[in-house]
């Protein structure tokens, strides 16, 4: 977390916390959704606008995080803004290399973050799901033809298991309530 943040936590610690206004889609995309968008969807079929801002990005990424209760928020100075997830609290995005004959696959979150891969999860949508020391995460749909090849070489062998069931199963919560 941002130093600045943590400041504005001390400063003004019962600043209410902010339901609706932003939201995560299974690419790693950021969405403001202000009351005008609210009204007319729920996410993910009413998305609002794509935050596209470099700089607002990275400090949202830096002060993600989530509630003892696995509902994930961006602590916006002393604001808990919760997050809608369209999928999952991480979008990961994988690279292949290879060391000598033998392929390596690497798995890093929509924030930037490195992850190590501790299982793997297809819904009934075809879907892959990892589960990694960071948390659990979709992978991001560009990145399915490598993921692919991973499952093939046998590095994961995704279990099936319904949408719906895996929020309870790794403990997130999809829509924060106030």
């Amino acid at each position: 977390m941002d130093a600045i943040v943590e400041a504005a936590l001390r400063k003004w610690p019962k600043v209410p916390h902010c339901h609706g206004w932003l939201a995560l889609d299974a690419r790693g995309n950021w969405f403001m959704r202000d009351e005008r968008i609210q009204a007319t969807g729920p996410f993910p079929q009413v998305k609002g606008s794509r935050i596209e801002h470099d700089k607002l990005r990275a400090f949202i990424e830096r002060n993600y995080g989530h509630d003892h209760d696995g509902a994930w928020f961006f602590q916006n100075g002393p604001q808990r803004v919760y997050v809608e997830l369209e999928a999952a609290p991480w979008v990961w995005r994988v690279d292949a290399a290879a060391e000598g004959a033998v392929p390596v696959w690497s798995v890093h979150s929509h924030t930037g973050l490195p992850a190590a891969v501790q299982g793997s999860w297809l819904d009934e949508h075809g879907r892959l799901f990892l589960h990694t020391d960071l948390g659990y995460g979709i992978v991001h749909t560009l990145d399915m033809g490598i993921a692919a090849q991973a499952v093939e070489a046998g590095a994961w062998q995704p279990a099936e298991m319904a949408f719906a069931a895996m929020p309870a199963r790794f403990g997130y919560v999809l829509r924060p309530a106030p």
